[in-house]
């Protein structure tokens, strides 16, 4: 193996060191699927990209995900943060959008800037598909909590906007605090079901100008909490508008996530019924934290 570049970057983040981390691997055609494993477990973010090529193909640029224990169809701060890295390192020009080749299919990702620096990415997800539903109790006993803290007006329900979360939610902020999860019953319950992670959302938000307050629970995809979760994200955007939880068909949102483990993210999802489909985008902010090579 020769030199590879990297970049490391916060992903739905602020300020540095919030957000979400993310390691991408550029010129990485050499590497086998093995490497890369290798690599995702060896860098241990949630996920790793590996952009294949610096030139594009077939409209977009080759990228494969993995966290450090599998290689994954689709996930969101990994879209967002390797189209930044392509924009700032491949391109190097303001462009309105990039095209992520993922196992998922075509993702584009559009730009806004202030000024030649890019401001707000956003990524179009494909629409979600909406599964199984379990049981308020079910749902309780893996989070550690009461049925009595779900809200009863809504399903707990699978959705995939190209991996399935179960959407859980909660009545107050102090039964998403408390959550918790117990690994016993998680693997009991997902070893019957499609979906293996968890979104809990409640109204009750840590910053006012936010509308939804989020935890995402996916130990049995190896990343016992995480701090910013676009795909996830994008589940709920389509969940909230297919149950009409703000009573419309579309919504504009600010979403908070991360608090919990010291790393506050800031998501803003935009989705609306579309006749039979939701379309869903998930956009946040990209900061470049270093940069470098590896063998």
């Amino acid at each position: 193996m020769g030199l590879y570049p990297f970049s490391i970057v916060d992903v739905f983040a602020e300020t540095k060191y919030a957000g979400n981390e993310l390691a991408v691997i550029r010129q990485a055609e050499s590497l086998s699927g093995e490497d890369m494993q290798k690599v995702a477990r060896e860098m241990n973010f949630s996920e790793t990209t590996f952009v294949l090529k610096d030139e594009a193909s077939g409209g977009g640029y080759d990228v494969r995900i993995f966290t450090p224990r599998s290689e994954m169809p689709f996930a969101g701060h990994p879209t967002l943060g390797t189209a930044y890295i392509i924009q700032q390192e491949i391109i190097r020009r303001p462009v309105g959008e990039v095209v992520l080749n993922l196992k998922v299919g075509p993702i584009p990702v559009t730009f806004t800037y202030s000024g030649n620096e890019p401001d707000v990415l956003w990524m179009k997800q494909i629409p979600p598909l909406f599964g199984q539903t379990i049981r308020p109790e079910q749902a309780a006993q893996v989070l550690g909590l009461k049925p009595a803290d779900i809200d009863p007006g809504f399903p707990v329900q699978s959705v995939s906007t190209g991996v399935p979360f179960f959407i859980v939610p909660l009545k107050t902020g102090e039964a998403l605090r408390q959550s918790r999860v117990n690994l016993r019953r998680l693997y009991a319950l997902v070893n019957r079901t499609e979906a293996k992670a968890f979104l809990l959302f409640s109204t009750e938000t840590l910053d006012p100008r936010n509308n939804l307050r989020v935890r995402v629970f996916a130990d049995a995809l190896g990343v016992p909490e995480d701090p910013a979760t676009g795909s996830a994200n994008g589940c709920l955007a389509g969940y909230l508008v297919k149950h009409r939880y703000f009573g419309a068909a579309k919504i504009d949102i600010r979403v908070e996530q991360g608090h919990e483990v010291g790393r506050p993210s800031l998501l803003l999802l935009q989705a609306e019924e579309q006749g039979d489909a939701v379309s869903v985008s998930v956009g946040g902010r990209v900061i470049p934290v270093a940069r470098g090579e590896r063998v």
